[in-house]
C-alpha cells in the first residue's frame, strides 16, 4: 500500500522558511519534495506504507522543529 501526504507549514515570513528549507532539504534528499510559497513550506511525501509514512513525518517535523528554533535564536 502506497501512502501519499501534504504538509504545510506556516512562518512568521519567508525569510525564515526559505532558511529553514535550506537547513533541512538535504536531509529529505529522496523522501520528501518541498517548496516555499511566501511564509509557507509545503512538503509533499510519498512512502510505501503507512508505518513508513509515519517514520518519515516524525523525522521531517522533528527537522524543521529545531531548524525553527535555530532560525529564531539568530
Amino acid at each position: 500500500m502506497k501512502a501519499k501526504c501534504r504538509v504545510t507549514i506556516d512562518f512568521t515570513d519567508g525569510k525564515n522558511a526559505q532558511k529553514i528549507l535550506k537547513s533541512i532539504e538535504q536531509d529529505n534528499l529522496g523522501y520528501v519534495k518541498t517548496k516555499v510559497i511566501s511564509n509557507k513550506i509545503i512538503a509533499e511525501i510519498q512512502t510505501d506504507s503507512i508505518p513508513s509514512m509515519i517514520n518519515t513525518l516524525d523525522d521531517y517535523l522533528a527537522c524543521i522543529n529545531v531548524a525553527d528554533k535555530i532560525v529564531d535564536k539568530n
